[in-house]
Order: structure tokens, then C-alpha cells, then sequence
């Protein structure tokens, strides 16, 4: 009989630690590492990885699969990208606790906060739950093919204990916080890695309503934080504006101060506040130093929109010869488009308006996709080449493809057309890779690719700023799963979960994100093709290979935060 489950051969091992890539063995039984090194047991299963680099599975700390885990084996777009582990309820939005009159209030959040369709959500869920422990028996039901750990969301918190004044953002009284407080805690105890929020003005309901948390005073947020420092476990995670710095830096500080309990912010160059990054940088290291657990999650490269005749926006949204057409199906938009009197009629309505963020600001995204594009890539700069107006471009370039063409607008962590601010971020001591976004933003942004973005343009194709590969497996492996209380999986090593991926990493490299409508209704998603992933286990069990999954459902639900492996 074989001694091992898989055994993975002869490949470059980066462990996770950000110790030295080495030649090695990887066997695995019963779903954990038993071997790295000189294996001479047989698996099973024998994978040849000569020549491939072998890693731990990647975990992904910044998702919103709250909905399509219901409904979905297949925790994609991730999973096609060497992600093993998800941890999702991101951002206070989420689907519990809920009563059953509360249930159209909290889709319209996701919906307006997360851009994921209300009616694929309305469809997909069953709604079996009502406490945020009856929401996690129901998702435990369904196996996936990746992990997953979910966090109690402000919100529907919000809502739950405080009604229509929690919805309208009204301040909870004592007696309000103490209930939340408790709430988070029962969901804790339940299997919630830790409780999110959001203090941001850019997250509104679907009907433009600002998000229930958005002015929750400091002492909710505290007094909520704290309920989870008495139970001793849980992680907090924020995201804000940080408009006024100090207030609200001192509100995050105060809650990780007052609970004891690590916290994570999310953390992105923007333009109205090209340098404030710099500063929480200082303020999170000042943190540490004081003896706080606080980290930035960053984003790898520009968070983007993607603007198409199949996305949620384009350029010509809001043009009133456009709109005419807008409701169409796809084929039928597009021989509308192309009729002889239609460009007249969008190019002359255009006229004194410059796109979403002005068309030196909107790129041809290209294949590979430029995800540090140049200033000769902009719609703009190809315009003036031709000798013809940005609009007139737009407009062909996307009708390239029969209408499926992508453009692509940075529109943070690109101030002044360079990624400088993104190498600061990920090389700080006190950062995370973060804020992929899996599961939301399903027709504007497909930024759940970002693992893959860490690894190529940070560890080979950049001409300069380039980290050590250990360095880049380190932070999305190990730090990450660290940073939520996740520490038995991120390692190559004896008793870690067999948490694997094995990759062709010069053939690694991304295609543009496409549009498919798989979502329940339906609905429209995007997904990004990726070659160069040849093989992806989890729990000890293969799920993917050469892109294509094997069938094979391993995931599980992970409650609460999980030991490491006793020595």
C-alpha cells in the first residue's frame, strides 16, 4: 500500500517561511504535510514538479463570497488562482444576523456596497438562518472546492439589534452597543474568525443610502471590540476614509487597545489624499511598537475599474443616444452601435463630456493586461495618434471583440502613473497582501487575480523593485493566514494542512478578465483566465489542475481561528 496520499517530486520548494527556495519532496496524509524533503515512501498519487515551484496554497484574507458560497461549489474567480483558503463578510456587509423583515435591506447593501447583482442574490439564497450561527450550520452543508472562514458583519449587527435607527445611522445606546457586543461575541463563539465594519462614504446601499456603520460613534466600535477582548479571540477589521486622521486612526487604535485583539485596516494610495498612506504607515508602525497587533491589508497593484458594453459601467453611460440602445442584449447593442447613424449620434451627444475619470485616465487594458500602464496606452494618448477625439476611440475600441473589449481606469494606488506607493506598502513590516475583493464588485472590478499579480509583476517581470519569490510566498501564505488567527495552514512543513500549488511559474501569466453569466438569474460575473497553476490540493486532496478542476470538494467551512501544529 502507498504511504502517503500525494507525494510531489523533485520541485522547488518555497515553504511559506521566507527561508531559502530548496529542492524537495512534499508528501501528505489525512489532509496535512508528513514530509518535505527526501521522500522515499510512494503516494498514491506521484506528481513530477521538476522545474515548478511548489508553495503553499494562498490565503486570501479579503473576500465577499457571503452569497456564492450559499448557492456555489466553487469559490471562483480564487481558486482558479492558487488560493486555498477565503475569509470572507469583509467590509460590515454580509447576510447575519438577519430578521426575516431585514433580509431586502441587507441585499441592497451588498448589492450597492459589493456590486453583486440583487437578483442572483435574491435567487441564490435560501435564507435558512436568522443568528449568524444558524447562517454557518447552513453553510457547512455544502462542501467547495477551497476553504473558507466567514466574520461578523457591523451591518446586519447593526440592523439586527437596533432596527430602522441601526439602518438610518442613528447612535445605539448603551444598552444597543452591550447587545452588538454580545451578538459578535455568541458569533465568535460560533466560529467567526473575528467582527469587520466599514467607516467609508464610497459604500451605499443600492439605492445611493449611506452604509448603516458609516458614523457609528467610537464608542459602539469600542464597546464591541471590547466584548471580543473578554472573550478573548476574534480579529477586528476596518476599513475608513481616514478623512479626519487622527479621530478616526484614534477610534481603530482605541479598539484594538481596548479589546487587546489584533486588527487589520485597508490600506490604498487615493487621489484626493495622494500621501496619506505614508502616514498610517507611521501610525500602524507606532502602533506595533506599543505593544498593538495592527496591520495594513494592501492591494499588489492599482485597484481598477473595468469598463465594457458588458460591465456594470463604460464611457458612454449617461449619453442619452447611448441609453436609447443601453437595455439591449449584447448582439443586438452592438449592431445597434455599428449602424450608420448611431456614432453621429453617441460621438455629438459626447461632446464637452471626458469619460469617467477623463480619458488620459482610462487604458487599453491588452493581452496580457498592463496592470502598470503607460501614458501612450490611455485612450487619449491613442486618440491623438490617430488624429481623432478620445470618444471616437472609445467608441471602437469597444466594440472590438463583437462588444466584449475591456478598458481599464486605475483609480487607486496609481497617483502619477507609477506603482512606486504599492512597492513601499508591501515591503513595510507591518502589511498584508489584501483586498482582492473575491466574490463582489462582479461586473466593475476582477481584482481577486491578485495573488497572481504578487507573484509575476513582483517577482519576475518587474524591471526593478522586485521582491524575493520567499518573500512574496511568505506574505500571502503564512502572514496572512497569521494576520486572522488561521495558524495551521501558510507552511510547507510536518503537521501543517496540505494546503499545495504547484506552478509553471514561467509560464505563469494572466489573460484579461472575461464576462460570464453564471450567476444565479442569470447574473453576469467576471472571471480571469490564468495559465501556469499546474496543480492545486487542498486538505490532501488535488482540485485543480492545469486550470481545470477535478471534481473533487475538499473545502470547509473553517470556524474561528485555528492552532499551529504542536512541534
Amino acid at each position: 500500500m502507498a504511504e502517503h496520499d500525494i507525494v510531489i517530486r523533485g520541485g522547488t520548494v518555497i515553504d511559506g517561511t521566507g527561508a531559502d527556495a530548496r529542492t524537495a519532496d512534499v508528501a501528505m496524509r489525512d489532509g496535512v504535510i508528513t514530509e518535505v524533503g527526501r521522500v522515499e515512501g510512494k503516494g498514491a498519487q506521484e506528481i513530477d514538479a521538476d522545474g515548478a515551484l511548489v508553495t503553499p496554497g494562498f490565503v486570501d484574507i479579503h473576500t465577499h463570497y457571503d452569497g456564492q458560497v450559499v448557492w456555489d461549489d466553487r469559490l471562483q474567480p480564487s481558486s482558479l488562482h492558487g488560493v486555498t483558503t477565503v475569509v470572507m463578510t469583509n467590509c460590515g456587509v454580509g447576510f447575519a444576523p438577519v430578521r426575516p423583515e431585514d433580509r431586502a435591506r441587507l441585499v441592497e447593501l451588498m448589492e450597492g456596497v459589493e456590486d453583486i447583482p440583487g437578483t442572483a442574490i435574491h435567487e441564490g439564497l435560501s435564507w435558512e438562518w436568522e443568528s449568524f450561527g444558524e447562517y454557518l450550520d447552513v453553510l457547512e452543508t455544502r462542501p467547495h472546492d477551497i476553504d473558507f472562514a466567514a466574520q461578523v458583519p457591523h451591518g446586519p449587527l447593526r440592523l439586527y439589534v437596533m432596527g430602522d435607527r441601526g439602518g438610518r445611522g442613528e447612535h445605539a445606546t448603551p444598552d444597543e452597543i452591550a447587545e452588538m457586543g454580545r451578538l459578535a461575541a455568541e458569533a465568535v463563539e460560533a466560529g467567526a474568525l473575528g467582527f469587520t465594519t466599514s467607516r467609508t462614504r464610497n459604500h451605499r446601499t443600492v439605492k445611493g443610502e449611506p452604509t448603516p456603520t458609516l458614523k457609528a460613534p467610537r464608542e459602539e466600535l469600542v464597546g464591541i471590540a471590547a466584548a471580543l477582548g473578554a472573550l478573548g479571540k476574534g480579529v477586528l477589521q476596518v476599513v475608513s476614509d481616514f478623512f479626519d486622521l487622527d479621530d478616526e486612526f484614534g477610534t481603530v487604535r482605541a479598539m484594538a487597545q481596548e479589546s487587546g485583539r489584533p486588527i487589520s485596516i485597508s490600506l490604498a494610495q487615493n487621489m484626493v489624499m495622494p500621501d496619506q498612506w505614508q502616514l498610517l504607515l507611521d501610525l500602524l508602525a507606532k502602533g506595533n511598537a506599543d505593544g498593538l497587533e495592527m496591520r495594513g491589508q494592501v492591494a499588489p497593484r492599482p485597484v481598477g475599474l473595468l469598463l465594457g458594453l458588458q460591465a456594470s459601467m463604460n464611457p458612454f453611460l449617461g449619453n442619452p443616444a447611448y441609453m436609447e440602445i443601453a437595455s439591449l442584449p449584447l448582439r443586438e447593442r452592438v449592431a445597434a452601435l455599428r449602424e450608420s447613424s448611431r456614432p453621429a449620434a453617441v460621438l455629438a451627444a459626447a461632446v464637452g463630456h471626458n469619460g469617467i475619470f477623463g480619458f488620459e485616465n482610462i487604458y487599453v487594458l491588452g493581452d496580457p493586461p498592463d496592470y502598470e500602464p503607460k501614458p501612450e496606452n490611455s485612450v487619449a494618448a491613442y486618440a491623438a495618434r490617430a488624429g481623432r477625439t478620445p470618444h471616437d476611440m472609445a467608441y471602437e475600441l469597444l466594440l472590438e471583440g463583437d462588444g466584449k473589449a475591456l478598458l481599464y481606469t486605475p483609480f487607486l494606488n496609481y497617483v502619477g502613473g507609477n506603482l512606486d506607493a504599492v512597492r513601499e506598502m508591501l515591503a513595510h513590516p507591518n502589511t498584508v497582501p489584501g483586498l482582492g475583493d473575491g466574490g463582489a464588485h462582479v461586473g466593475t472590478i476582477c481584482d481577486a487575480s491578485f495573488v497572481t499579480t504578487l507573484l509575476t509583476m513582483w517577482g519576475r517581470d518587474r524591471s526593478d523593485g522586485r521582491f524575493p519569490l520567499e518573500y512574496l510566498v511568505q506574505q500571502h501564505c503564512r502572514d496572512t493566514a497569521q494576520t486572522v488567527g488561521l495558524f495551521d495552514r501558510g507552511v510547507l512543513a510536518p503537521g501543517y494542512k496540505a494546503d499545495v500549488n504547484v506552478i509553471d511559474f514561467d509560464a505563469l501569466a494572466l489573460s484579461p478578465p472575461e464576462i460570464h453569466h453564471d450567476l444565479p438569474a442569470g447574473g453576469r460575473r467576471l472571471l480571469q483566465p490564468v495559465k501556469g497553476y499546474r496543480h492545486t490540493v487542498v486538505s490532501g486532496v488535488e482540485t485543480y489542475r492545469d486550470g481545470v478542476a477535478t471534481g473533487a470538494l475538499p473545502g470547509k467551512l473553517v470556524r474561528g481561528a485555528q492552532p499551529a501544529p504542536a512541534a
